[in-house]
């Protein structure tokens, strides 16, 4: 039994900003009040993982080290603390970097899904208390919006995570926790893709594909898929693509290039790449009086600038934030689509690693190479025990 006691297990851990991270071994208290701890199995390797470790000093908001990243995991609930109701040990779950605390005004509305529970706590890396529950050579590590599932075991606040079905496969619903709702729900619930419409998703990696599928499952008719790498488009035929454009291949903007091949613009476009240039074209490549564009890729770096009328005009500018989902309640909903054969996820995992070759995953990430890595977190050599 561990309940109560500390645990002693492996973690990939980034000691500073633009360092590869180290396989350690590191110790995990009990759940507090309101806590849940989970025995992490699977983890998606997500592009904003990769970006607080190496673009930290290019104006990213300051998080502090030595930090355990990851946020799109899966796992088992080990134990949990007092107050809590809702979960049990051996229940399926899946951690979320968005809470839903189903209390405040933002849970009560139809109009958000920002809760904003513990909120500037889990950006900065800690639980409710202002602590984290990881711990390395005597010092504190923080878990990366609240979640750390590049640990084998972590602790999250029981308003951070939800409850899935027990026959769903944690090495594939674990995409669920970031990228996959993200990009699907950016069409679904963001967007809101009309049939018979048009749309444009710029970028295709994991974000990208999972927002063509949604357009698709929206009813869209035409779905032109944009990247500057042409081995993406196979791919995004997969999820409902029927057109490809690589920007290096014109001359002109690319946003133009849209544009006339369209009469005018497309009714919906959807930015996957997390570019202010490209985030503008994406607008300008909307029709004017009903173009919406949404903002799905994520930058802390710079500042978007366009021109006013393109507004006036009629056209709308939006974000997205886990793709509208409120998360508790949608999650579990979206792994019965995934069971259910109506939401693709195999097809998104193109790489499988163990937690010791995670910065390799990040290697096939900035290389294109992959589409989701996904790291087996229990299968490399186990720890030395408990305590």
């Amino acid at each position: 039994m561990t309940k109560g006691q500390v645990i002693k297990c492996k973690a990939a851990v980034a000691w500073e900003p633009g360092k590869p991270l180290c396989i350690e071994d590191v110790e995990v208290a009990p759940p507090k009040d309101h806590e849940v701890r989970i025995k992490i199995s699977a983890s998606g390797v997500c592009h904003t993982d990769w970006a607080y470790l190496y673009e930290a000093s290019r104006g990213m908001y300051p998080r502090p080290f030595p930090l355990v990243l990851g946020h799109e995991g899966a796992g088992v609930v080990e134990s949990v603390g007092e107050g809590v109701t809702k979960f049990s040990p051996g229940d399926k779950v899946i951690p979320l970097f968005l809470p839903q605390c189903g209390e405040c005004e933002r849970c009560l509305s139809p109009k958000t899904n920002l809760c904003k529970k513990n909120w500037q706590n889990t950006q900065m890396g800690v639980l409710a208390d202002g602590t984290s529950r990881i711990s390395c050579k005597g010092q504190q590590v923080y878990q990366f919006i609240g979640v750390g599932s590049f640990c084998q075991y972590t602790v999250v606040a029981d308003t951070s995570v939800t409850k899935i079905r027990e026959d769903a496969p944690l090495d594939t619903v674990c995409l669920l926790g970031c990228g996959v709702s993200t990009g699907y729900g950016a069409a679904l619930n963001t967007a809101k893709v009309e049939p018979g419409s048009t749309c444009a998703v710029i970028g295709l990696g994991a974000v990208g594909l999972a927002t063509v599928m949604g357009c698709k499952v929206a009813g869209a008719t035409r779905i032109i898929g944009v990247d500057i790498n042409p081995d993406k488009f196979e791919k995004a035929k997969e999820f409902g693509a029927t057109e490809f454009v690589n920007p290096k291949e014109h001359s002109r903007p690319i946003q133009e290039v849209l544009v006339d091949m369209t009469d005018g613009g497309v009714d919906y476009a959807l930015e996957c790449v997390g570019n202010v240039t490209v985030m503008r074209a994406a607008l300008e490549a909307t029709k004017d009086a009903w173009g919406v564009c949404v903002i799905v890729g994520w930058t802390e770096t710079e500042e978007m600038s366009l021109v006013v009328e393109d507004l006036l005009l009629g056209r709308t500018l939006k974000g997205t934030y886990f793709g509208g989902w409120k998360s508790v309640e949608s999650v579990p909903k979206l792994v019965d689509d995934y069971m259910n054969k109506k939401l693709k996820l195999d097809e998104f995992v193109t790489h499988t690693v163990n937690l010791d070759q995670i910065n390799e995953a990040f290697d096939l990430l900035t290389s294109g190479k992959s589409i989701r890595t996904v790291v087996k977190l229990m299968e490399i050599l186990q720890p030395s025990g408990q305590r």
